[in-house]
């Protein structure tokens, strides 16, 4: 990925819903002008969910998701339905299309009712109407009906393309700015010293996406990143003439950065910042201190949203289940999972610990809390855990005022 390519996990996720041959694949490829979905006359041509990330103007970075038929039928037709509803579970707007000529079925009505139960913003395109054009006034009783917009358009012609981008443009989230990633806790001009030891697990030649990322929302702040590695970091604050106005960290060197930051500037993770600007951090601050309750036998899930080949040294697989191991003295039975795949039975753990979440959407991550939250099992993050193990937490906490408030009544 290039410094300048926006990656998946911020690009708005568009899904379309519906039945099989409703016309979803040709929509796609109405919206954005190109052939990027296979249109086809065969009923279930589109099998599991298709991801494509592009630029849609005036929309801007998204990711258009393709999924399979909601009537599909037999064993694989359950799957694939199966795997078209968690598509819901990282939808920023749905867009559910019906066909025309058949008007709205039950099939159309129970994506509906999901969407409706998910509070997910929703669009109903009316396809085929190059075929069928139905009444605008009926098209306002079905408006009215689900409250939502509804869009005539015919995939074949591009009537209506113009006026469904439009609709698009009008549900998008206007919360941008409230998950900046550092930008509200600095002002133009500051310092900020970002410490990035070379992660083995990173591809060759480049930082880690929230590195990239934490870096990217520091320019655009119009402050100066500095960046150095935890063996040069006293040396790099002795050289700077000006005092950085936070040093953040990668989680695993916490305890260095730790010793040598002084006291009178502020320090945190990438991590922590992360679970504020993809979650909800009171919420995982919350969780952290379900490890004093943990008992023999307990369940724990260690939860990542990528995949990636395993070093010996494994943060997720190897050092969190040993400083939970250290810190607890019990026998935990740890269970993992990674990928978009999360879990299927919440209520069966004691514990979930979650990565920065920095490869998934800040819908599918608070997807994962809520559903944690649901059922009363607490969560926390990789950078939280850490930081409590090691007994720095208050201070990697001070630059989140409500967070560290929370922290303190739950000590």
């Amino acid at each position: 990925m290039s410094f300048n390519e926006a990656p998946r996990s911020v690009r708005t996720h568009i899904a379309l819903f519906g039945r099989r041959n409703a016309g979803k694949s040709s929509i796609i490829n109405a919206i954005t002008g190109q052939n990027v979905a296979i249109v086809s006359d065969v009923k279930g041509t589109t099998t599991d969910p298709v991801y494509k990330s592009m630029e849609i103007l005036p929309i801007g970075p998204c990711v258009i998701i393709d999924t399979a038929g909601l009537d599909d039928v037999g064993n694989l037709g359950d799957l694939r339905k199966e795997k078209t509803l968690k598509v819901l579970n990282e939808t920023d707007i749905s867009i559910v299309v019906i066909d025309s000529t058949l008007k709205i079925t039950d099939y159309d009505l129970s994506i509906i009712d999901e969407i409706k139960k998910k509070n997910i913003p929703m669009i109903l395109a009316l396809n085929k109407s190059d075929i069928l054009d139905i009444e605008d006034s009926e098209v306002k009783d079905i408006s009215e009906k689900f409250n939502v917009p509804v869009v005539k358009i015919s995939s074949l012609t591009g009537d209506g393309v113009k006026r469904l981008k439009s609709e698009i443009i009008k549900v998008l989230p206007k919360n941008e700015s409230k998950f900046e990633i550092v930008g509200d806790l600095i002002n133009p001009g500051d310092f900020v010293v970002l410490v990035t030891p070379i992660d083995k697990a990173a591809p060759k030649g480049r930082l880690i996406l929230p590195q990239q990322q934490t870096i990217r929302d520091i320019l655009e702040s119009d402050c100066t990143a500095v960046v150095t590695k935890e063996f040069e970091l006293r040396e790099t604050l002795d050289k700077l003439a000006v005092k950085p106005k936070i040093v953040i960290t990668d989680s695993q060197v916490f305890l260095k950065v730790a010793a040598d930051t002084p006291k009178d500037i502020l320090m945190t993770s990438f991590s922590i910042l992360f679970a504020r600007y993809k979650g909800d951090l009171v919420q995982l601050v919350k969780g952290v201190k379900a490890i004093e309750k943990l008992k023999d036998g307990d369940k724990v899930l260690i939860a990542e949203g990528c995949t990636h080949h395993r070093q010996s040294d494994d943060i997720g697989t190897v050092k969190i289940p040993r400083w939970i191991r250290q810190s607890t003295g019990k026998k935990i039975d740890f269970e993992y999972s990674s990928g978009i795949s999360f879990t299927d039975d919440v209520k069966k753990y004691s514990l979930i610990v979650h990565c920065g979440g920095c490869m998934l959407n800040r819908s599918a991550m608070l997807y994962r809390i809520n559903s944690a939250k649901e059922f009363g099992v607490p969560i926390v993050n990789y950078g939280i855990l850490i930081a409590y193990v090691h007994g720095i937490l208050d201070r990697a906490l001070k630059p989140f005022p409500l967070a560290n408030m929370v922290w303190k009544e739950e000590d």
